[in-house]
């Protein structure tokens, strides 16, 4: 039983391909660029790229399983539906991939939409499949650590909805129980959906909350501005890019990313352990304080 892990370079694909090794896969990386590829011994890495046809059938050749997990870029759903076609090609059978919650509601936002339109193609082309839908991912704070302990601002426009924030790690432990399941499962079995979240559903001033508590000193929000958090973006990323994560604050102000019922309850037994909490992030950031 193989196991190929697409973007196994990146923050969630290599602790996928860490949690396979953890327990005894047989795992294969696609990446890009061999150099950035510092696995565990045993990890097979096949350089290639979603939109190279030709690497990417080499790479799924022999496989039984795939994590497919496809980076916010422009081509996102062509590479995505050329790795679905062909896995089809090959025989693959068993297929954890990586969406977002809601993504049939954010459905102007082009992340969102390009992901659910992947899962609309797993059930069209009947492809076995568990897709993970996780919320926002508590590790993007890190990017603004120091304006919240060297300003006492929590910048992130969340809204007062609430978020069920996610820790990486237990999304990718999530992940590599499923792929081990679906590998060993003796026949494939059909689609199943699973909310990937926190253990808490939290609002900007529950973040700011929790950011005073950990600092020890007033950490504040000052509300919710999509058009500046896009300004802001535009610095250091395409301003694509930037206006696609405006039209998500946006829709965390209007909707929210909320769990729905038994989600954590789900995941606990699923785990075995406690969810990851944002306030155990929180106090592991401070530590590079």
């Amino acid at each position: 039983m193989t196991i190929l892990v697409t973007g196994a370079t990146g923050t969630v694909g290599r602790q996928v391909v860490e949690q396979l090794v953890l327990r005894g896969a047989d795992v294969r990386a696609l990446v890009r660029d061999p150099a950035k590829a510092e696995f565990r011994a045993g990890v097979a890495v096949v350089q290639g790229d979603l939109l190279d046809v030709d690497s990417v059938r080499r790479a799924f050749s022999g496989i039984s399983t795939l994590f497919l997990l496809n980076a916010v870029v422009p081509d996102e759903f062509t590479q995505a539906l050329i790795a679905l076609n062909v896995a089809r090609e090959a025989g693959i059978k068993r297929v954890v991939y990586l969406s977002v919650i809601h993504s049939d509601r954010y459905v102007n936002v082009p992340h969102f939409a390009g992901k659910f339109g992947v899962e609309r193609m797993i059930e069209t082309m009947g492809v076995p499949a568990t897709i993970l839908r996780p919320a926002y991912f508590m590790g993007n704070d890190l990017t603004i650590k120091d304006v919240v302990s060297d300003h006492g601002v929590y910048p992130m426009p969340i809204g007062d909805k609430g978020l069920a924030m996610v820790d990486t790690r237990d999304i990718a432990e999530v992940a590599a129980i499923e792929l081990m399941g679906r590998g060993r499962a003796s026949d494939a079995p059909g689609i199943d959906r699973i909310n990937l979240v926190g253990p808490d559903t939290l609002t900007g001033a529950d973040v700011a909350a929790i950011w005073t508590e950990v600092l020890g000193r007033p950490v504040a929000y000052p509300g919710d501005d999509p058009a500046g958090f896009e300004q802001n973006l535009r610095q250091f990323m395409p301003h694509w890019m930037a206006y696609d994560m405006r039209l998500m604050s946006e829709r965390f102000l209007s909707d929210g990313m909320i769990p729905e019922a038994g989600d954590v309850e789900r995941l606990t037994a699923l785990l075995g352990r406690p969810l990851r909490s944002y306030r155990g992030f929180a106090v592991e950031a401070t530590v590079s304080i």
